[in-house]
């Protein structure tokens, strides 16, 4: 039997832990889009409040940045956006910084929103769900700066460069003109036509029909 106190065999237990040992792979040091952050700046909820200009520096380092979740890091970073893109300090109702949220989403925040799940799916390229979520805000973002483009250019254009967006309009949709397709054009246009033809009837029937609805009371006073 082997003792353990052995030194042959305490060599074979050191190789057996390090062989257990699990393996720590290295996390890919992407950087964020909200390293810019300076730490020492206050979060959202209270940056204004007036009562933080006397509190103690502890204090402060608490209700800071440094102590902050990613969530609550998105707030600010998100206002800054907001900021850039918003003309004057008054502007609150402005196509860029509007707040029905319900209707849709800004462009300020859904920028805000695409680069920190774009930064996620590189470290969970796997993670499909928040793929999709991306994939819908850039769709929505990318029709309301095809709107925006086509109603103010001079503002899409300052909105792009203050947000850093590269915006390429979509592809024009192509289809393959073939000899089956033109044949099915065909008959759905005949098909249009004739059903236009038998609306065309009913609604003369029905305005006869009201005409002499009218007709009927005028001719029982005469």
């Amino acid at each position: 039997s082997l003792c353990f106190s052995h030194p042959v065999c305490s060599a074979v237990l050191q190789a057996a832990r390090g062989y257990a040992r699990p393996v720590t792979r290295k996390r890919k040091d992407i950087p964020s889009h909200l390293d810019d952050l300076p730490p020492t700046l206050l979060k959202k909820d209270y940056a204004n409040l007036p009562i933080m200009n006397s509190m103690d520096d502890v204090v402060k380092r608490l209700l800071s940045l440094e102590m902050a979740s990613q969530k609550e890091k998105m707030k600010v970073k998100t206002q800054q956006l907001v900021e850039k893109v918003r003309r004057s300090p008054s502007d609150n109702g402005s196509f860029e910084v509007q707040g029905n949220f319900s209707l849709f989403f800004t462009v300020a925040i859904l920028t805000a929103r695409i680069r920190t799940l774009e930064e996620h799916l590189q470290r969970h390229p796997k993670d499909k769900s928040n793929r999709r979520c991306m994939l819908m805000d850039l769709d929505r973002r990318r029709k309301m700066l095809g709107y925006l483009r086509r109603v103010n250019y001079s503002t899409f254009e300052n909105t792009c460069k203050q947000l850093g967006i590269q915006y390429s309009p979509p592809q024009p949709y192509i289809r393959r003109v073939t000899k089956r397709w033109l044949v099915k054009k065909a008959f759905c246009i005949k098909v249009f036509q004739e059903k236009q033809k038998l609306k065309a009837a009913e609604r003369l029937k029905q305005r006869r029909e009201w005409q002499a609805r009218a007709r009927a009371p005028r001719a029982r006073q005469e």
